[in-house]
């Protein structure tokens, strides 16, 4: 087994996102490591982009000041390699078309495998557009982990039948961002992929209090929370490990339970 499918085995997987370079890369390796002891069973790595258009305020915030101070998709790869000599967490990048692009696509991928980096999420990519992506993910072991949503209409079956890695479950319309109440109705899409794929499933967008771990974990096999750590990590600056791992912990707690 991969680690990534070894992080959904011991019960509801908890995946953390955080933004690389905010504030700076060392405060990210800690943030990663900080998580990772607290119960985190995967880690997203999100690479910066100008204009990431599925994420709301506090990230494209954090994206801003992240390119400010001047990361790289390189030193980002690099930080990757570091923190897989340090930790066995499944590390995911969640970045956006135009930085593979402009990295290039198959360099990109390549890096990415000897980095020891375990998935990539390619939001502003659509399902009838992967192919573009697919052949350099595959060529170097690292899977394409699609996105499917309460609006994927009849091609969830499609994107769950060709899914790798896992599979990410949008809760909510809109961007990333906290929210009080998650009001959509995952049923009939969990149903519909769980006809169709036996990967795990974990559900994001919106999840930040343990109430919502705990309710959307009993529809699918792990969540992803990324707005409230990001929103701690502009919080606490240079000292967010600390508290990102508090966090983290309560949150692992109440899927657990």
């Amino acid at each position: 087994m991969s680690r990534l499918s070894d992080a959904f085995t011991g019960g509801k997987a908890f995946v953390a996102f955080v933004t690389c370079g905010d504030p700076d890369l060392e405060t990210t390796r800690r943030v990663v490591l900080a998580a990772a002891e607290n119960g985190a069973d995967v880690v997203e790595l999100g690479i910066p982009f100008s204009d990431p258009t599925a994420e709301g305020p506090v990230i494209q915030a954090a994206n801003a000041r992240a390119l400010a101070g001047g990361v790289t998709t390189e030193r980002i790869l690099e930080l990757a390699s570091q923190l897989r000599r340090q930790t066995p967490v499944p590390l995911v990048f969640m970045t956006y078309a135009n930085v593979v692009y402009s990295y290039g696509c198959d360099r990109f991928m390549s890096r990415s495998s000897a980095a020891g980096v375990d998935g990539v999420i390619l939001p502003d990519v659509p399902f009838e557009e992967k192919q573009e992506f697919a052949p350099a993910a595959r060529r170097y072991g690292v899977p394409l982990i699609s996105l499917v949503a309460p609006t994927s209409g009849e091609r969830a079956a499609a994107i769950a039948k060709e899914a790798e890695g896992f599979l990410y479950v949008v809760s909510s319309l809109g961007v990333t961002g906290e929210r009080k109440t998650i009001a959509t109705d995952l049923s009939p899409l969990m149903a519909t992929i769980r006809r169709n794929t036996a990967l795990p499933c974990a559900v994001g967008f919106g999840i930040s209090t343990p109430e919502q771990a705990a309710a959307m974990g009993r529809l699918a096999d792990g969540v992803i929370v990324g707005s409230a750590i990001v929103r701690l990590v502009e919080q606490y600056g240079k000292d967010a490990p600390a508290a990102v791992g508090d966090y983290v912990k309560a949150m692992k707690q109440a899927l657990l339970a």
